[in-house]
This record gives structure tokens, sequence and C-alpha cells, in this order.
């Protein structure tokens, strides 16, 4: 079920009024209402895979109360790597099982040893990579005492299956989550109308924002041989704006979904491509993602630790497993290889931390310094994505290739969408970045955006809005993150 579906449309109003009005006096039923609607909401895909979510779930149920039991170090030791090996087990089949397939027949090909390996025909369960990671992080919180077990099993498979952020995040935390559950939670209307105004701009980021550049972005990365090099750069940065208003809008979104819920749920994009560097831009994009990578996988390595060469090993590990999550592709391990370069000089040299307040803050303007630096950042980050957004690798190399060869400028002539539709394009892309710059100290681009205007200003400012995101409905994409 899509956020920007007709069907959320009327699935969302539903729940809430049972939510509020039915099953507003019984905690137990509030929850056991959300972790029905959470299976429906998942079902609407396949509801064959619902499987899968309630066996995670039982399995790290189980094991987190196991896990209270005993003290036995190795017995824990044992439960835990029984949870690792089923939530990787899954995700690993399902997400990479042809991948590993088709390198090893590539592999042994290039050293003159051809023979065939199966193909299966894998369905990828929508959200797996999500929703697994959310588990594992309760089982080794768990583990690392860091968190009671709980023994509310109702609780527990709501916050697994939690459905503002079930299929593609924010990636929550047991220590943030888990605990709201247990709660009695009151209808807050400041709480609801700031849900909603996060709602709103999360759906004008996905349908004007990134549908638009998705129609532009697609067609050039699609016959980039009939563009000229010029066009294929003005390609890759719509494909920059198509994700982030993609995956950003629909982080929104399911923040102002949960809210409305009288949930709190974790910002995951801080308006990253503001960053000054790659590592405050790392800090900005996916948060959610790169807090759990840090904390469940760079610092148990041993993180900025250590000699150079571990350090050098690290970072090279972190970002080729995250470029990894995201799909079995070499595309994204290249794209993770390449971020870690980006990262490496700004580790090794201590300045990997000089970025840590808000670009311009207090200003109308960054400084000739931030903005070179912001310039610089987003076209690092821009060339990146061409690995990101390709079919293949040889498609990015091709890609690239045909930019250096024939780089003149032109004015671009977009045969999916003719000049017209990309002149609108562009400036809906200006209008979206001024409103973005204007809010970047909120946790939302109008959370406070509008707060001092007069009443007629601020219904006028949301129904262009709304007016604008019901024009473009009919460009509708499916998010981006739903294949990861």
């Amino acid at each position: 079920m899509l956020f920007n579906s007709i069907e959320f449309t009327i699935f969302l109003p539903i729940v809430f009024v049972l939510y509020w009005f039915v099953t507003n006096k019984n905690l137990k039923l509030q929850n056991l209402l959300l972790l029905s609607a959470s299976y429906f909401f998942y079902a609407w895909w396949d509801w064959r895979f619902l499987s899968l979510i309630i066996f995670s779930s039982t399995i790290d149920y189980i094991v987190g109360l196991k896990l209270l039991e005993s003290t036995d170090e190795r017995k824990r030791k044992i439960l835990l790597l029984t949870s690792i090996f089923v939530n990787i087990g899954f995700l690993g089949f399902f997400k990479y099982f042809n991948f590993f397939s088709e390198s090893f027949v590539q592999a042994f090909t290039l050293l003159g040893q051809p023979f065939e390996a199966s193909r299966l025909n894998i369905i990828l369960p929508v959200g797996i990579s999500f929703y697994t990671f959310q588990t594992l992080s309760y089982t080794i919180d768990v583990y690392r005492r860091k968190i009671e077990p709980t023994k509310d099993i109702i609780s527990f498979f709501s916050f697994v299956s939690f459905f503002p952020q079930l299929v593609a995040g924010p990636i929550e935390r047991a220590t943030n989550l888990l605990p709201q559950f247990y709660k009695k939670r009151n209808f807050d209307y400041l709480k609801a109308v700031d849900g909603l105004k996060q709602i709103l701009w999360g759906l004008f980021k996905k349908v004007v924002i990134a549908d638009n550049c998705a129609i532009i972005a697609n067609d050039i990365f699609a016959n980039y041989a009939s563009y000229s090099g010029s066009t294929l750069v003005l390609g890759a940065v719509f494909f920059a704006f198509q994700i982030y208003g993609d995956f950003s809008g629909y982080s929104d979104i399911a923040i102002g979904t949960a809210r409305l819920f009288g949930f709190n749920l974790m910002q995951n994009f801080a308006f990253p491509y503001f960053s000054r560097d790659i590592a405050e831009f790392w800090r900005r994009w996916h948060i959610s993602l790169s807090t759990w990578f840090r904390d469940y996988l760079y610092i148990p390595l041993g993180g900025s630790r250590g000699s150079t060469n571990k350090k050098i090993r690290n970072i090279f590990i972190i970002f080729i497993v995250s470029g990894f999550w995201h799909g079995a592709n070499w595309t994204f391990i290249i794209w993770g290889a390449l971020n870690a370069i980006y990262f490496l000089p700004l580790l090794l040299l201590s300045r990997n931390r000089d970025n840590l307040n808000i670009a311009g803050e207090g200003k109308v303007l960054p400084s000739i310094r931030e903005a070179v630096n912001i310039l610089l950042t987003f076209s690092l980050t821009v060339f990146a994505w061409i690995f990101f957004r390709a079919e293949s690798v040889t498609h990015a190399f091709s890609f690239i290739n045909h930019i250096c060869n024939n780089l003149y400028i032109e004015i671009p002539n977009i045969l999916a969408v003719g000049k017209f539709h990309l002149f609108i394009t562009c400036i809906l892309i200006l209008i979206f970045t001024t409103i973005e710059w204007m809010g970047r100290e909120g946790e939302y681009a109008i959370e406070r955006y509008s707060s001092n205007w007069k009443r007629g200003m601020k219904w006028g400012f949301y129904y262009l809005i709304i007016i604008a995101i019901f024009i473009y409905s009919k460009n509708q994409q499916e998010f981006i993150y739903f294949q990861f």
C-alpha cells in the first residue's frame, strides 16, 4: 500500500478513528489494533510474506526472553548468533542468492573454468532490509544489557511491524520505540496538526519533486547516448533530487503518520544537501541506517581507534557493507567504496567532525566558504549517485565516459517531457530548495516556516502545496527504497 495511493487515503482515517474513538480506553486493544492494521498494510502487497515478519518477530521475542534468563555467557552468545543467523539468513537468501550465484559463475568463467549455476525466481519481500535490522537491533541491545527484554508479545510484534515505518524506515531502535507501546497515549491536537504538516510536506517531496524528476532522470539514463554531456550531468542532478525527495518524503510521511497515533519516530534526514563535507552528509542522510551501522558494526570493529590501517579498513568495511545493504549489484558496492574514498581524508586529518552545526546558522545566506563547500559536497554526491542509479557497472562507466567525451553546454530537449516541462520542474526544484533552506533549522522544512504568518497566508500556503500535489499526482512512481 503506497502512502500516495487512494487505498492509503481510505485506510489511514479508518485506523485513526478506531484508534482514538473505539479502542482509546484500553492500551492493549490500541496496540492490537496497530498490529492488525500493520499486518493488513503489509499484506496489501503480498500476504504470503507476512509469515517472514511473524517468524522473525517470534524468534527474536523468544531469544530476548532466553537472554534474560541466562547468565552463561557462552549460551548468551549462542542465542545472539541464532537471532543473527535467522535474520541475516532470510535477508541473504531473498536479496543476495542470485547475486552470489551469478558472481561465482563470472569469477570461474574468467579463470577459464565455465560452469552453470542455478538462478531462482526469488521475489524480494518489501521492507525486509528495514524490519530485519530493526528486530536485530533489539536482540543485540538485549544481549548487551542496554534494554530489558519485553514480555508483552503484542507490543513487541507491533514494534517490529509498525506500519508507518515498516517498509522503508526509519529503522527504529527498541530503546526509543518499544517503550512507547507500554505507555497510555492521549490525543494531542497540536501533535496531530504537526504530523499532518509533515505528511503534507512529505507528499510534496514525493509527488511534486521526486516523481517529476524521475521521469526526466529515467529518460536520460536510459537514452544517455543520445544526449550531450551537460544533459547527462543534469540527469544525475535530477536523480539526486529524485532520491532525496522520494526517500526523505517517505520518512516525513512515516514520521508524521506515527505522530497522529501519539508516537515519536527518529529524524531520518536532516537536510543533507546543505552539508559542507561528506562526513556531515552522512550524519544527515538516512540517519537511522548510518547510526545503525555505526553502533552495531563500525564501533565493534574498533571505529576510528587503533592504527591508520585499521581506520582505513573500518571505513571501507562500513561503507561497502552499507552500499551492499542497498542492493545485490556491484554498482552499490562501488557507490559505497566511492563514499569511503571521499570520507577517508577527513578522518585521517581529523576533520570529520568539523561541521557539527547547521550551515549558515542564524543567517539568511551561508558564507562564501560554506556555499563553496556545499556545492563541492553536492557535486561529489551527485557523481556517486551515478553508480547508485545505473543498471550495471558498464552502464555507469559508459554514462561517465559519455559525459567526458561530449561535455558541451546546450539547452536540453528531454524526449520524455519536452523543454517546457523541464523548465517547470527546474522552477519547482528551485522553490523546493529555497523552502528547505529557510526551514533547515527545524526537523522538517515547514515545521516552523509559517508559524508567524497570518491565518490566511498560512492556509494559502498549505492549499498551494495541496493543489500542486493534485496536479502532479498523475505521474505516480513507486518509492525507490521499496526495492531495498
